[in-house]
């Protein structure tokens, strides 16, 4: 399936050669494990706390820097993609516009840091984290919809090579 993935990183950094691959591969890992049939467009933004702060004020009215933020372009159903996606179509380009995530490397570091991990698979485990999120899956409440997305996440991270749990 031929997806168009649209990356920009907001500021230069040596990770800008080894970060996209992670984040191509996951996103079309979880496209592809979400049984998702129809070609996709979806537009990362790379930044620091700073930027997706900026962001979080802005879109959501919450001063503080996160790890990753999404922005859905339809309310689907997690986990039950339609069965025809005509009505999503971009017709100027082919593609459904899934939506758009950004990404603090800044805080993707950090955490990575703190849970033992490499910067790579934390990237990774925020796409992953995303991409559920621009397919329908939520964890508002702290119970089933959480455990039912934190088990996705994990079992698509399980499927790609270098996200295994280290």
């Amino acid at each position: 399936m031929k997806h168009t993935i649209n990356l920009v990183f907001e500021e230069l950094s040596l990770q800008k050669l080894t970060i996209p691959p992670i984040i191509r591969k996951c996103i079309r890992e979880t496209l592809k494990a979400e049984g998702i049939q129809v070609p996709c467009e979806i537009n990362v933004l790379v930044t620091n706390d700073a930027g997706i702060q900026t962001i979080n004020r802005e879109s959501r009215n919450i001063d503080k820097p996160t790890d990753v933020l999404s922005f859905p372009m339809f309310q689907l159903t997690a986990g039950a993609p339609p069965a025809d996606w005509t009505e999503y179509l971009d017709p100027e380009t082919g593609l459904v516009p899934l939506g758009d995530m950004c990404i603090s490397l800044e805080r993707a570091t950090a955490q990575a840091e703190e849970f033992g991990h490499s910067v790579r698979r934390e990237v990774g485990y925020l796409t992953i984290h995303s991409m559920l999120h621009l397919l329908g899956y939520d964890h508002l409440d702290e119970g089933e919809q959480k455990r039912q997305m934190r088990a996705r996440e994990e079992a698509i991270a399980a499927g790609i090579p270098g996200m295994e749990r280290e």
